[in-house]
């Protein structure tokens, strides 16, 4: 990135060859039932026992493919994200939130594609909306030829809330399954819907969300700004920073959690 120029985001119009390629993976096999069976594995919690910093350090070395606004590892942009939270003084769960919400991607040691880890999440069984990045690579998906699953409601009811619609698979809703019971609800729903992106920036999927969802999407949006626009080349000191987090994750987690 040129320091020199303004700072774009989401710039998916010239992103280069390989976020094409993700997003062409990531749509064509993101199906219903992929994601019903990658939650009922990953449910469960027995892929590891860690700390909370030990996760943070096993990503420092992973690159997003998806992401065309950053070549920092996840490590660097989860502390980007949480310090520019702590620097504009909102509670320390927020900070905590903006730390842990892209370690979901924990998936990609356990030896999953970044295609089922990383990206922009939509809903499943129902018709994908245009305000996804890329729709038309949905074309390849098998389930954008299934009538039960093309209709704007698809196989859900009116205002039938986002906990019982199926998301594609993906970091968000593996963090969330780790955290939730550690978190308050509004750090629970940053985390599962960040990646939202169709569902928190536009109305696209609006006719599914129920009362709470509306209401809890403005912390959703709240979160949005920082995990968008606190990316830069500057990668953070994490050695000088790891007290500090440490003490933070003891205040809210165990020595070592399920994951």
């Amino acid at each position: 990135m040129d320091d020199s120029s303004p700072q774009t985001y989401r710039d998916y119009a010239n992103a280069d060859a390989g976020v094409r390629r993700f997003y062409e993976d990531n749509h064509r096999k993101q199906t219903l039932a992929f994601a019903q069976g990658k939650r009922g594995q990953y449910g469960r919690l027995r892929m590891d026992h860690m700390g909370v910093w030990e996760c943070c350090e096993k990503l420092d070395a992973l690159l997003d493919e998806s992401d065309p606004d950053t070549n920092l590892s996840q490590l660097e942009h989860c502390l980007q994200t949480a310090e520019s939270i702590r620097a504009d003084g909102h509670p320390d769960w927020f900070v905590l939130a903006g730390l842990v919400h892209d370690l979901g991607k924990a998936m990609c040691v356990y030896g999953e594609p970044q295609w089922a880890v990383t990206g922009d999440t939509f809903p499943l069984g129902c018709a994908f909306a245009d305000a996804i990045v890329y729709p038309e690579y949905f074309a390849g998906n098998p389930d954008a030829s299934n009538p039960e699953y093309s209709t704007k409601f698809g196989i859900y009811e009116p205002g039938c809330g986002l906990d019982n619609v199926v998301l594609s698979w993906g970091h968000d809703e593996y963090m969330y399954l780790v955290t939730k019971d550690y978190l308050p609800e509004e750090a629970s729903y940053m985390i599962r819907y960040h990646s939202f992106y169709a569902g928190h920036s536009t109305p696209a999927y609006d006719h599914l969300k129920d009362k709470r969802d509306l209401r809890m999407f403005e912390w959703v949006r709240k979160f949005s700004h920082y995990d968008l626009y606190t990316k830069h080349d500057a990668p953070p000191n994490s050695a000088a920073l790891r007290p500090y987090y440490e003490d933070l994750i003891a205040r809210y987690f165990p020595d070592k959690i399920a994951w």
